[in-house]
């Protein structure tokens, strides 16, 4: 529709010329292009074809998946995604009790998310250790002055930085400034703490090396018996749900697509953009057709790469070290070794792919007069096998 309506308005822009132009030529073959598309545009899809599942409401009885899950990596609590922040928050907060170093590093590098703002104070704080340790006996490195103005820019500003003086051995103090008429306030390093100067040392490479603590997400294996529902995919809201960010994003290439709109394209110029579209997907969840049928289900991270596949098929595996291959639609063999993500292979929001033992593998056990083994997985997982609904 709206590729007809930039048609309409071009017409009415430009007089038509007598003879056929290069400009009208291009105009016919996208008339041609709207109306086959009219025409295909109500037909099914082939199966396994990675159409666009409309998104269900949550708590629906044939939702594929329940929604989009996390694990806490401190507690593994299984989160939905609106609980993760708070939960993990929570979390770093009550390890403040058994390690507060460890706590407070954490509380630096999560609770702050301006990235470069963290690093350059936890630059400066490993600044303030050095000097301490290469000169232990030098008093004036013992002592921090909070009114300093590089403290106030670089370290007050951040979260959990004061927990992390006081958990490594500072205490605050008022002290007198010489030509000062008033004390001011500092972190002094306790005289225990200055006899161990390689605490010091390990704390601080504790914090250069620190990464924020985030929830991964939760593969939700499952698995079913065969069913002709297979490539059949109902996705909860939480496929199609854009962050913040995402719907920035989102923005933005809308309004590119505006200026895309006035000039014409044909359906080549349409395909190539078709890859970027696929883009706007976070999650993808993913059902691997076994040789006897049943379906191993995950969510995946959309730009997550194809190994990542892989290595849940194997993990399920009672003999994970056979090599296999995984086909896509139309018979495809995805590669392990690629670095292609799911998004990249069209795999996105859902898909279905077949599992086959690699060709060198069946030939050996062809030579050996046996047939594969039906049964390829896990006791555990085939004594939790569902049906497809």
């Amino acid at each position: 529709m709206a590729a007809a309506a930039a048609l309409a308005r071009l017409e009415q822009k430009q007089p038509r010329a007598r003879g056929p132009t290069s400009q009208e030529s291009i105009r016919n073959q996208v008339r041609k292009e709207l109306r086959a598309e009219a025409t295909v545009s109500g037909s099914t899809e082939a199966p396994g074809s990675n159409t666009v599942p409309e998104a269900k409401e949550e708590g629906s009885a044939h939702l594929a998946v329940p929604g989009v899950c996390f694990t806490c990596p401190l507690t593994g609590a299984t989160l939905r995604k609106d609980q993760r922040d708070a939960h993990i928050k929570e979390a770093i907060l009550s390890h403040f009790s058994t390690d507060p170093v460890a706590a407070s590093i954490m509380k630096i590098h999560t609770f702050n998310k301006d990235r470069d703002r963290v690093k350059l104070g936890v630059d400066t704080i490993a600044k303030y250790l050095d000097n301490i340790c290469l000169h232990p006996e030098e008093e004036k490195y013992r002592k921090i002055k909070l009114q300093n103005r590089v403290f106030q820019e670089r370290i007050n500003c951040l979260e959990g930085t004061h927990e992390f003086f006081e958990a490594i051995g500072f205490q605050k103090a008022l002290l007198p400034v010489p030509d000062q008429e008033g004390p001011e306030e500092f972190y002094v390093l306790t005289e225990g703490v200055l006899a161990q100067p390689q605490s010091l040392q390990r704390h601080k490479e504790q914090l250069l090396v620190a990464e924020p603590v985030r929830a991964t997400l939760a593969r939700q294996r499952r698995l079913f018996r065969p069913s002709p529902m297979a490539s059949q995919f109902e996705l909860p809201g939480d496929f199609f749900t854009l962050t913040a960010e995402e719907v920035k994003r989102e923005q933005r290439l809308r309004s590119e697509a505006v200026e895309r709109l006035s000039v014409l394209r044909t359906k080549a110029m349409r395909e190539r953009e078709e890859q970027r579209e696929l883009r706007k997907y976070t999650y993808t969840l993913l059902r691997v057709r076994l040789p006897d049928g049943c379906l191993l289900q995950g969510t995946f991270y959309a730009r997550e790469r194809v190994a990542a596949l892989y290595a849940f098929v194997r993990e399920a595996l009672q003999n994970d070290w056979l090599p296999f291959d995984l086909l896509a639609s139309g018979g495809q063999r995805l590669s392990e070794d690629e670095s292609l993500a799911f998004n990249e292979c069209g795999l996105v929001p859902s898909a279905l792919l077949t599992f086959s033992w690699d060709a060198a593998v069946l030939e050996d056990i062809k030579a050996a007069g046996a047939d594969p083994d039906s049964s390829i997985l896990k006791p555990e997982l085939l004594a939790a096998i569902e049906k497809l609904s």
